[in-house]
């Protein structure tokens, strides 16, 4: 899947998203939440770097008492109608998380900016709906009536 960070795409990724059966791979992985649960112990004394992904059925309490433990959150979007993932980004840029906010599943174009503007740094787009015209949906908008994480002011403020 084509990987953009920051608005540019990225060829190379060292991340690599693992289930049960791939757990003790090598290198830097992703984690489902509830994976990382259960074998907390034995992930962190492993070799390469550790994320999480979570999504809107996922308690990320655990995650919001110390975010910053994880270099990057993946923020899986399961469909097109479900919006829990801009709120999970929103929550962990307030508690405080430096690191990369990656969104995964169903990436569409018509979300991209706002992606942006809730705290998402790192976007996977699925590959039947990546094309160059991508990089145009950041720019779309010249007008938000509402604050977001990259700018709170509401439009009669700025």
């Amino acid at each position: 899947m084509p990987l953009l960070i920051n608005r540019e795409p990225v060829e190379n990724d060292s991340w690599t998203l693992v289930d049960e059966d791939t757990l003790q791979q090598s290198g830097d992985i992703i984690v489902p939440l509830a994976l990382y649960l259960e074998n907390q112990d034995s992930l962190s004394n492993r070799d390469g770097r550790l994320a999480v992904q979570v999504n809107g059925d996922d308690n990320i309490d655990t995650v919001l008492e110390n975010p910053n433990q994880f270099p990057l959150i993946a923020v899986f979007f399961p469909a097109v109608r479900d919006g829990r993932g801009f709120s999970i980004a929103r929550l962990l840029k307030r508690a405080g998380f430096t690191g990369q906010i990656r969104a995964t599943g169903d990436v569409s174009h018509d979300r991209l900016d706002f992606m942006t503007r809730c705290g998402f740094d790192a976007l996977e787009i699925p590959a039947d709906r990546y094309s160059e015209e991508v990089h145009n949906a950041f720019s779309e908008f010249s007008v938000r009536y509402q604050g977001a994480e990259d700018d709170s002011r509401p439009v009669y403020r700025q």
